[in-house]
C-alpha cells in the first residue's frame, strides 16, 4: 500500500506577502536610520512657485501647498512617525514588563490592586487614554511618546503577569528556591527570561498601533509641530487641498497604511512561529 508523501508546510520563501512585508519594513528602516540615502532633497525647502505641482520628473510625488517635495517629506516623516512609535512601544514594553512581573510576584493584596488597575486602564481605548495624558502634559514629540507608551502599558503588564503566575509555580523555579538561591537571583535567572517570551511578538503588532496613534495625535495637532515632516501632520495640512491636489494626502496616507499593514503581517507570522503553528 503506497503511503502519500507529506505535504511540505509553507515557509518564508513561499509566503510572498510576508516577504513583501519584510522588504517594505527594510526600506522603512533605512528611511528612519538614514533618510539621506533615499532622497537628497531637503524636506523643509519651500518653493512657492512650485506649490501644488503634480507628480513629475522633478518631484515624483508632487509638492505641497508651500512647494515642498512630498516624497522627501514622506521619507523624512518615517523618522518621526515610526521613531515615536518605536520609543513609545519600548517604554510600554519596559514599564509594562516590570509592573506585570511585580504584580505576579507581589503579595496577594498588592497583586490584586495592580491587576485591577490594569483592568481599569484597559477599559479605555489607547488613543483616548493617550489624549488624556496629552491634555495634562501638553503637545510635543516627547509628550506623545510618553502618552502612547503609558496607554499601552496595561497590555504588556497583563500578559507578563499571567506568564509570571505560570512560571513561578514551575518545577525549575521551585527547585532553585529549594537549593537556597536568593529571591533576586531566582527572578533574574529563572522567572524573568521565561515570562517575556510573548512580549517581542506582542510588541511587533503593538508597534503598528503606536504608529497609528502617533499619526492620529499629530493629525489633531498634538504631535511634532509644523514644519516637521510627520505623516499625520502632512495629512492634516492636506485637508484643504484634496480636490485640487489629492497627491498631497495620498502619499503619506499610503506610507502610513503600508507600514501598519506590514508590521501586522510580520507580527502575526512571528506569533504563529512562537505558538509553533508554522516552521
Amino acid at each position: 500500500m503506497a503511503v502519500a508523501a507529506p505535504v511540505p508546510r509553507p515557509g518564508v520563501r513561499t509566503r510572498p506577502g510576508l516577504v513583501l512585508a519584510l522588504l517594505v519594513l527594510a526600506v522603512l528602516v533605512v528611511a528612519v536610520a538614514a533618510p539621506g540615502l533615499v532622497t537628497r532633497v531637503d524636506p523643509l525647502a519651500a518653493d512657492p512657485l512650485q506649490a501644488l505641482a503634480p507628480p513629475g520628473a522633478g518631484h515624483p510625488l508632487g509638492t505641497d501647498h508651500l512647494g515642498r517635495d512630498v516624497f522627501a517629506r514622506v521619507v523624512y516623516g518615517a523618522r518621526h512617525s515610526l521613531g515615536i512609535g518605536v520609543l513609545a512601544t519600548a517604554l510600554a514594553v519596559g514599564a509594562g514588563s516590570l509592573l506585570g512581573l511585580a504584580a505576579g510576584l507581589a503579595t496577594r493584596l498588592a497583586g490584586e490592586v495592580l491587576a485591577r488597575l490594569f483592568d481599569v486602564l484597559s477599559t479605555f481605548p489607547e488613543l483616548l487614554l493617550a489624549l488624556l495624558v496629552i491634555a495634562i502634559t501638553g503637545p510635543g514629540t516627547w509628550n506623545v511618546v510618553a502618552a502612547i507608551g503609558i496607554a499601552q502599558i496595561p497590555t504588556y503588564a497583563r500578559v507578563v503577569r499571567a506568564q509570571t503566575f505560570v512560571v513561578r509555580r514551575s518545577g525549575y523555579v521551585e527547585q532553585a528556591v529549594t537549593f537556597g538561591h536568593s529571591r533576586a537571583r531566582v527572578v533574574a535567572r529563572h522567572v524573568l527570561p521565561n515570562v517575556v517570551g510573548p512580549v517581542p511578538v506582542l510588541a511587533t503588532m503593538g508597534l503598528g498601533q503606536a504608529v497609528i496613534a502617533t499619526s492620529g495625535l499629530s493629525f489633531l495637532g498634538m504631535g511634532p509641530q509644523p514644519p516637521a515632516p510627520e505623516w499625520g501632520t502632512m495629512l492634516a495640512e492636506s485637508r484643504d487641498y484634496l480636490r485640487v491636489a489629492s497627491w498631497v494626502a495620498f502619499s503619506p496616507g499610503v506610507a502610513l497604511t503600508l507600514s501598519v499593514v506590514c508590521l501586522t503581517v510580520a507580527g502575526r507570522h512571528f506569533q504563529r512561529r512562537f505558538e509553533g503553528r508554522t516552521p
